[in-house]
């Protein structure tokens, strides 16, 4: 582990250098780029100094305990050894896990659709319940919630509400959020006081740049119409609504909730590159033949990820056992103990997988 530890601090030396380099300096894109990195390495490097530098210190105490003769001085060695034997196999395991692989989306923002399933009008209201629980979520990280499109469902909440989030490592955390979600509630509009199932379907796509996604102008489709639902007088007399579709893939996006076509066209360009950005994302996997390292944290849309019970005040991520209490997940704040677990048990699955 040594040698490899030191070819990291190296590169991270290295990056220092670039930092003060003045053509890197007079380069503010690149010069971000080699910052974001120099300071995402930075805990790492700072473990394995530690760590050489405990395995310098046992070295060297080593030494000195075969050419001191007083007692008091071989004691006070044996100590050091000692305490800095004791210290290595933690910084060891600390530095194992940050050297697992990361996945290099996420220190993107996300673009989140969470889409009614199952369960008529109570579908649409625990979609919009989602929507707050991911609101209060954002909120307690100090990230910024766009909604891009929505489409409000008539008994409350969404038909369809696609938003996005912007904030520190975003995608890290909002990625376990993906697949479908269960909730098991006596509905507002039951009278008869029966426990409904209802599902939504919440897809998390990392935000794709125009670096990550090249699209040609000459396929796409754009029509526009006229918005409907609230939106004051320019409703259903102003084509400001766009559609946009990308006739190779066949992706369809739109976007009405902007005050103007142009704010809209804008708006589906940005979801349209997130959609394909994980479309390629998703082709490049089938190539390689490999699945992704860890299934955890990228669930399928149609995959059952979590259950929400009112009844029994209970939460279940399915996908690693996991239980909260549905007061606290859904409208409380405890959803970020939830994708610790996950997170956790991701890392404990790559590191197995890397043994």
């Amino acid at each position: 582990m040594g040698d490899k530890l030191e070819k990291i601090i190296a590169a991270y030396e290295e990056l220092e250098r670039k930092m003060m380099d003045p053509a890197v300096m007079s380069d503010p894109k690149e010069y971000t780029r080699i910052a974001k990195e120099h300071s995402s390495q930075a805990e790492l490097v700072a473990k394995a100094r530690a760590y050489l530098q405990a395995k310098e210190d046992i070295e060297a105490a080593k030494e000195m305990l075969h050419e001191t003769s007083g007692a008091g001085d071989k004691e006070m060695l044996q100590a050091d050894i000692a305490e800095n034997e004791e210290r290595l196999p933690g910084l060891e395991d600390e530095i194992k896990v940050m050297l697992i692989p990361g996945d290099p989306n996420d220190e993107k923002n996300t673009i989140v659709e969470i889409r009614a399933g199952v369960g008529g009008d109570e579908a649409g209201i625990f979609a919009g319940d989602l929507f707050k629980m991911y609101e209060g979520l954002a909120q307690s990280r100090g990230w910024k919630i766009e909604v891009l499109s929505s489409s409000p469902s008539e008994a409350g909440g969404f038909k369809t509400i696609e938003f996005k989030v912007t904030g520190d490592k975003v995608y890290s955390v909002m990625k376990y959020e993906s697949g479908v979600h269960r909730v098991q509630r006596v509905p507002k509009t039951e009278s008869q006081g029966r426990i409904q199932t209802s599902t939504a379907t919440v897809a998390v796509l990392p935000e794709a740049e125009d670096i990550d996604i090249e699209i040609k102008e000459e396929d796409l489709r754009v029509d526009t119409y006229c918005a409907s639902g609230p939106g004051g007088q320019g409703v259903n007399t102003t084509y400001s609504a766009v559609r946009i579709t990308h006739l190779p893939t066949g992706t369809v996006v739109q976007s009405q909730d902007q005050r103007s076509q142009i704010q809209n066209r804008a708006v589906c360009m940005e979801m349209l590159r997130a959609r394909l950005y994980e479309m390629e994302l998703e082709r490049q996997q089938e190539e390689q033949g490999a699945a992704r390292l860890s299934q955890i944290g990228h669930g399928n849309r149609s995959e059952k990820i979590r259950t929400y019970n009112q009844p029994q005040d209970r939460v279940t991520d399915h996908r690693i056992g996991f239980n909260s209490t549905y007061d606290g997940v859904l409208l409380g704040d405890r959803l970020p103990e939830v994708i610790e677990a996950l997170a956790a048990a991701e890392r404990a699955e790559k590191l197995a997988r890397m043994a």
